[in-house]
């Protein structure tokens, strides 16, 4: 059976703290797990030989110092790269390495699979294998979050008793028919799709809603008062600030 999601405060820090430190790096989960975040969330793909990785884009350019498509990158290639930070050289690190350190800071985490084309099944077998490995069977389990429905459902294959969460970036009148194809015990909104009627839509089924990317804390406060479990935050701290 998969358990209850609890998200206790309810701000997930987004890729980190990456308004603060680079995105998807090791010094982000730090920085938010400092800003009080009990929850991290980490975008992950796989290099071209197959190591599962915390990137978001298909491309380099836009968070490191390299060029070209991550898909034909090799981990070696990989590895000779760091990402722009004022806090220093930031290296762009494996799932293992991100993972150890969120259970060193006893943090929760969500997953996301994000595969370049074509590569859904490779990218969430690798990276299921790998989670599996590292990730201690009493805790409370990693949240497995995809866009890709393909994704989804291999996870659940691979491991059935893992929380999944369906993201939506448009609202889709038949979301219901979509989470339970992928299995899913929550449902990930895009905030601006999100209005009194859906959340109450939502939350009326009984599943949990996480809604992102908010780093409003006024529209942080008037998503939860709705009934939204959580908000996916670039700046933690700027959302638990106004929840104390």
């Amino acid at each position: 059976m998969i358990p209850l999601l609890a998200f206790h405060p309810p701000v997930i820090a987004h890729r980190g703290a990456g308004c603060s430190a680079p995105e998807n790096t090791l010094a982000a989960i730090r920085l938010a797990h400092e800003q009080g975040a009990k929850w991290i969330e980490v975008d992950v793909k796989i290099t071209y030989d197959g190591v599962p990785i915390l990137i978001h884009d298909e491309t380099l350019e836009r968070t490191t110092d390299g060029s070209g498509l991550v898909a034909e990158q090799t981990w070696e290639e990989i590895q000779k790269l760091h990402a722009a930070s004022s806090l220093g050289p930031e290296p762009v690190p494996t799932l293992v390495e991100a993972v150890n350190l969120v259970l060193e800071l006893d943090m929760s985490l969500v997953v996301e699979l994000k595969p370049c084309p074509g590569r859904a099944r490779a990218t969430t077998m690798v990276a299921m294998i790998e989670l599996a490995k590292v990730w201690p069977e009493r805790d409370l389990l990693p949240v497995i979050c995809s866009f890709d429905m393909e994704c989804l459902e291999m996870a659940m294959q691979l491991e059935p008793h893992w929380p999944r969460a369906y993201a939506i970036r448009q609202w889709q009148e038949n979301w219901r028919a979509s989470v339970e194809q992928a299995g899913a015990s929550a449902l990930s909104v895009k905030e601006d799709q999100l209005t009194a009627s859906r959340v109450e839509e939502v939350v009326g089924a009984q599943l949990p809603l996480l809604a992102y990317t908010v780093n409003q804390p006024a529209r942080a406060k008037e998503l939860l008062d709705m009934g939204v479990t959580a908000v996916y935050a670039d700046c933690p701290k700027l959302i638990l600030d106004q929840l104390k």
